[in-house]
């Protein structure tokens, strides 16, 4: 799957205009060396050899010892995990709300989301099928509630606080989730971290970049 199968870098598969922000700046955060591959749409997500890492032709993935993990909060859960020194996991008696509203906002509120944009909605009988119940609004009443002191899962910073709070702000800035008081605050909180500003710029200016080579 990598070049070095065994190696401990993390080869990070990424482009920057995507949710691979997310992974990025957990990586970031977690601060493990790690090689960057960007990957334009189309074609290059599609090589039998990026497919042996990700059978969704998507990004983000990582590859580490050989291992893959796809998908933003199982890479941002793994590499918690894997680099316990950062301390973005919490220790496992408070991992109750890390674990929920991680998982949560990578499940019913991420399908929740995408089924609103879509213009889908379950009908009222079969809501109790899909994990978001009554629909968008349930969902995010939900997450609410989680967001009324200073992080998602307590009074510490965590991989919860990466996924979630970019979720919340990539949904207000497409206008996928409306700007309720708490949502705005939580992002903005997260701003003042130093390894998502890093991100940020990196990703602007590799944007830029490739805007003025394709000019």
């Amino acid at each position: 799957m990598s070049d070095e199968p065994a190696s401990s870098e993390i080869v990070f598969y990424t482009n920057p205009q995507s949710r691979a922000r997310i992974a990025h700046w957990m990586l970031e955060e977690v601060g493990a060396p790690y090689r960057r591959v960007t990957l334009d749409y189309g074609p290059p997500m599609r090589t039998p050899e990026y497919l042996a890492i990700n059978p969704m032709g998507k990004v983000p993935a990582i590859v580490h010892r050989g291992r893959a993990v796809t998908d933003c909060a199982a890479i941002c859960a793994y590499l918690a995990d894997a680099f316990p020194e950062a301390g973005l996991a919490l220790p496992l008696a408070d991992r109750a709300d890390y674990y929920r509203w991680l998982f949560f906002a990578a499940g019913p509120l991420e399908a929740a989301a995408t089924n609103a944009a879509l213009g889908e909605e379950a009908p009222e009988a079969k809501r109790g099928f899909v994990g978001y119940g009554g629909g968008l609004e349930q969902a995010l009443d939900a997450l609410e509630t989680a967001l009324t002191g200073a992080y998602a899962a307590g009074h510490a910073f965590s991989a919860a606080d990466v996924y979630v709070g970019s979720h919340l702000g990539f949904g207000m800035a497409f206008g996928d989730i409306p700007k309720r008081p708490a949502f705005v605050a939580d992002p903005d909180r997260l701003k003042a971290r130093p390894a998502l500003a890093r991100v940020t710029a990196s990703a602007e200016a590799e944007i830029a970049t490739r805007a003025g080579a394709e000019a």
